[in-house]
C-alpha cells in the first residue's frame, strides 16, 4: 500500500529513543495550523476587495471565515478522535497537512474571483478539518511520552498552536506587500504561497513523530501512590465520559475561556488601531498580533507546567478570577487620564497567556478525571466547545461593532461593552470549574483487559 509508511506500527520508537525528540514534531504541526490566530491580518485586505459590480464584503461576513474554521476544528476533532487513537498520530498529521494546505489553495480562488463561499469552503471547512486533525494528533502521544509530567506534555504539544500567529502574521503581511508591489493579486498569491510552505513544514512533523513502544516508561520513574481526589487511577471510555457531569462542566469551562479570548484575538489588529487612533500603524498592529502570539504560546507551556504543581482546578481558578478582573479593566487603559498603549498591550498579553494556558491544561485535566484510555477521543469531543466559542465569540464582537457602525456611533466605544461581556462569561466559567468533582465509579471501565495505556483504544 502506497501510504503504509503512515501506519502506527511504522512510527514506534526504537530502543533508546529520546522522548525529547518528539516535541519538535508536535511543534511543526501546531506552529503551522496556529496561523489561524493571525487571520485578523487578512480582515482589512479582504474588506478592501471589490467585485466587478463594485460590491464589497462587510465585517460580519469576513468574520464568519474564522468562525467556520474554528467550528470545523472542533467538529473534526470530535468525529476523528477515536479513529486517531487507532490510526496513530502520523497518519492524522499527514491528512491534516493535506487539508490545511488545500484550504489555502481553495480560498485563494475565492479571493481572486470575489466568491466568499469558496473562502468559507477552503479556509473554513477544508482548512478547519486540517486544524482539528492537526490539533489533537500530538496530544495523546506526548502524554504517553511524559506520564510523569502530563501538564508539561500537553503544554509542549499545544504550545506551538499559540505561537502560530507569530509566524503567520508577519509572513502573510510581508507576502501581501511583496505581491502588491509586484503588481500581482496580493491575497490570492499569498494564500497559495502559504499553503505550499505550510505543507512542507508540516511534513517534517509527519516523518519525525514517534510513539512509545508498549510498556515503555521513563527511566527511574515510579507512578506515585498518592493522588489528588481529582486524579483518578481508573479509566473512562469516551462513550461514557461525555455523559458525565464532569464532561459537561469542563465543556462550559473551555467554552467561556475560549469565547473571551477570541474577543481579543479575532479582532486584535483592528481593535488596537480603533482604540488608539493615530498612534498605531498597520505595521504596529501586526506587531501587536505577534506579541499576543508569543504570550499565547508561552502561556500554554508555562501555565500547563504550573498545573502539575497546583492542580488543574487551581489553575483554572486563577484564570477565571484574574481574567475576569483584567477583562473588566482593559478598556480603561484608553481613557484620557491613562491613554496607555503599553498598559493595554500588557493586560491583553497576560489575558491571552491564560487563554492559551486553558487550552494546554484541559487535556491534562481530562486525563486526571477520565484516565488515559481514550484521552484523545474525549479531548476531541470536548473541542466542540471551541467550535461553539469560535462562532459565538466573533458573533458577539462583530455584531456589536456592526451595530455601532450602522448607527453612526463611535466604533471604539463598542469595545468596553464587548470586553465587559467577556468578563461576565469568565464568572460563569469560575462557577463551572468550582463544581467539578471526581468521576463516579459507575462510569469506570470495568474490564481492565480493554485498557492499553501505551496502545490504541479498542
Amino acid at each position: 500500500m502506497a501510504l503504509a509508511f503512515l501506519d502506527r506500527d511504522r512510527s514506534v520508537a526504537p530502543a533508546g529513543y529520546s522522548r525529547w525528540l518528539v516535541p519538535p514534531a508536535a511543534l511543526a504541526i501546531h506552529l503551522s495550523i496556529g496561523q489561524v490566530y493571525s487571520f485578523s491580518v487578512f480582515k482589512n485586505p479582504l474588506l478592501a476587495l471589490h467585485a466587478a459590480d463594485g460590491s464589497a464584503w462587510n465585517l460580519k461576513e469576513v468574520g464568519y471565515i474564522f468562525s467556520i474554521a474554528i467550528a470545523f476544528l472542533g467538529i473534526s476533532a470530535a468525529l476523528f478522535g477515536a479513529w486517531l487513537e487507532r490510526a496513530g498520530p502520523r497518519r492524522a498529521m499527514f491528512y491534516a497537512a493535506i487539508c490545511f494546505s488545500a484550504g489555502f489553495i481553495i480560498a485563494s480562488f475565492g479571493a481572486s474571483t470575489h466568491q466568499l463561499a469558496l473562502i468559507y469552503l477552503g479556509y473554513g471547512v477544508v482548512g478547519g478539518v486540517g486544524l482539528g486533525l492537526g490539533y489533537i494528533s500530538p496530544v495523546s502521544t506526548l502524554i504517553k511520552w511524559f506520564p510523569d509530567r502530563p501538564g508539561l506534555a500537553t503544554g509542549l504539544a499545544i504550545m506551538g498552536f499559540g505561537g502560530g500567529a507569530m509566524i503567520g502574521g508577519p509572513l502573510a503581511n510581508n507576502l501581501m506587500a511583496h505581491f502588491k508591489a509586484s503588481g500581482q493579486p496580493s491575497i490570492p498569491y499569498t494564500m497559495i504561497t502559504m499553503g505550499i510552505l505550510y505543507f512542507i513544514f508540516m511534513m517534517f512533523g509527519v516523518f519525525t513523530i514517534r510513539v512509545p513502544p508498549t510498556g515503555w516508561k521513563p527511566e527511574g520513574w515510579v507512578p506515585s501512590v498518592k493522588h489528588s481526589a481529582l486524579i483518578s487511577s481508573h479509566n473512562v471510555a469516551v462513550t461514557e465520559a461525555w455523559k458525565t457531569p464532569q464532561f459537561r462542566l469542563l465543556w462550559v469551562v473551555l467554552f467561556v475561556n475560549v469565547t473571551a479570548g477570541i474577543g481579543i484575538l479575532e479582532q486584535a489588529a483592528p481593535m488596537i488601531q480603533d482604540l488608539f487612533k493615530g498612534q498605531i500603524s498597520p505595521a504596529a498592529a501586526v506587531g501587536f498580533v505577534g506579541i499576543l502570539s508569543i504570550f499565547n504560546m508561552a502561556g500554554r507551556f508555562l501555565w500547563a507546567s504550573v498545573s502539575d504543581f497546583i492542580g488543574r482546578k487551581g489553575t483554572y481558578f486563577t484564570f477565571f478570577v484574574l481574567g475576569a478582573i483584567l477583562y473588566f479593566f482593559l478598556p480603561f487603559s484608553r481613557q484620557d487620564k491613562i491613554d496607555s498603549v503599553p498598559l493595554f498591550v500588557a493586560i491583553a498579553a497576560l489575558v491571552i497567556s491564560m487563554y492559551g494556558g486553558g487550552f494546554a491544561t484541559i487535556p491534562a485535566y481530562l486525563k486526571d478525571l477520565f484516565g488515559g484510555f481514550n484521552v484523545s477521543a474525549i479531548h476531541g469531543r470536548l473541542l466542540t466547545a471551541w467550535s461553539a466559542a469560535g462562532i459565538i465569540g466573533p458573533l458577539i464582537v462583530n455584531g456589536i461593532l456592526d451595530h455601532y457602525v450602522e448607527n453612526h456611533m463611535n466604533k471604539e466605544d463598542a469595545y468596553p461593552l464587548i470586553l465587559h461581556i467577556m468578563s461576565c462569561l469568565l464568572v460563569v466559567g469560575f462557577l463551572a470549574n468550582l463544581m467539578v468533582r471526581p468521576v463516579a465509579e459507575k462510569y469506570w471501565v470495568k474490564d481492565k483487559t480493554l485498557v492499553y495505556a501505551d496502545g490504541p483504544a479498542h
